[in-house]
């Protein structure tokens, strides 16, 4: 495999172009090429992100872009973790970068929470603009009435030739504001689509840990609460061992892939389970009408699962060695609070830890 930051001509988006040799573009061809930037790296239409990408664009040449064509060399798409890890739009103009603690290079929450609240304001931005161009098709809808008033006015009071030219007239002017009133209605109902769009992807983002795709602790702790009473649950803590020596030893980006591939076989293992990324290197599975026999083979299944992949730095392809995980389980029903049957799970996984870990437990 190509190491991602040795490549001269990567590729930023679509296209073969390097960084260096993107053409300085008007103006009007710039905000063209922001909206292709966005679409191509699938990144939502955002201040955030239009202003990141404006920045990228505009200054072709500076450490900002050749940041992002390393990191999309051989087609790889930026991700919002790659845009707060190049400190977001604030990288491009020398202020300070946001410092990384010693977990993960990842956004912060409030980072995550202001992108959902940014969304939700834009949703109801288009909110007022929908209200607006129904009141606009209101008036058409008036003014029309007013011409076929005048319509009939003229019919009655002119006289036979003139009254057939007025007739005519009146008549284009109406068909001319009914197809004012279509072409308004119908960006009205474009105007809908995207306001639920938008707060279809603010709901998701709000939800969704930003680095591993998964459920965040927010959507794990509402998929708990909105359980009918007396639901047979179990509750699963998985934890990486050792995870501070991936970071260490081979810095926080390979850290970052090796809890996405976790995370991912973790969730293809228990496709059954509501899975999360709960914190730091910490994932939590909620498995609902399974009892704890059943959940403690599938948590095994997926620990075995990853155990058995192979992980090797993409930069230097130097072998990173085995990646385990712990975990630990507790059931109970959906009538036990939350806070207590995550500290029986967390008991277990404690067990698993010192019992040298790479191990699975049941809370007693």
């Amino acid at each position: 495999m190509p190491k991602r930051t040795t490549r001269v001509n990567a590729r930023v988006g679509r296209g073969t172009e390097s960084m260096a040799e993107f053409p300085r573009q008007k103006d009007d061809e710039l905000y063209k090429a922001v909206g292709q930037f966005l679409s191509d790296q699938k990144l939502s239409v955002e201040p955030a992100n239009y202003a990141f990408a404006y920045r990228v664009l505009s200054d072709p040449a500076g450490p900002l872009a050749r940041s992002v064509a390393a990191l999309t060399d051989g087609g790889v798409r930026l991700t919002a973790h790659d845009i707060a890890e190049l400190g977001g739009p604030e990288a491009a103009s020398g202020a300070p970068q946001p410092c990384l603690d010693e977990g993960l290079a990842e956004p912060h929450t409030a980072r995550v929470a202001a992108e959902a609240e940014a969304m939700i304001a834009r949703a109801e931005m288009q909110v007022a603009d929908f209200s607006r161009a129904v009141r606009s098709i209101h008036e058409e809808t008036s003014g029309f009435g007013r011409d076929l008033a005048a319509s009939a006015a003229a019919m009655r009071m002119a006289a036979p030739v003139a009254g057939l030219d007025e007739v005519v007239r009146l008549t284009a002017a109406m068909i001319d504001r009914a197809h004012a009133a279509e072409r308004r209605m119908a960006a009205a109902e474009q105007e809908a689509e995207a306001l639920r769009s938008a707060l279809d992807e603010a709901h998701g983002t709000a939800r969704r840990d930003p680095l591993t795709e998964l459920a965040n602790r927010r959507a794990f702790d509402e998929a708990y609460a909105g359980l009918p009473p007396g639901t047979p649950i179990a509750l699963a803590l998985c934890d990486i061992d050792h995870f501070k020596r991936v970071n260490d030893e081979f810095g926080h980006a390979v850290g970052d892939r090796v809890l996405r591939a976790v995370g991912a076989t973790i969730a293809g293992e228990c496709a059954s389970a509501v899975v999360a990324r709960y914190g730091g290197e910490e994932f939590a599975l909620l498995f609902v009408g399974v009892d704890s026999d059943a959940a403690i083979a599938l948590v095994d299944r997926a620990r075995s699962a990853v155990a058995a992949r192979r992980f090797r730095s993409r930069a230097t392809d130097a072998p990173i060695g085995v990646v385990t995980i712990s975990g630990g389980v507790a059931a109970g029903t959906s009538d036990e609070p939350r806070e207590a049957l995550y500290a029986r799970a967390d008991a277990a996984l404690y067990r698993a830890k010192a019992a040298g870990r790479n191990c699975a437990f049941c809370a007693a």
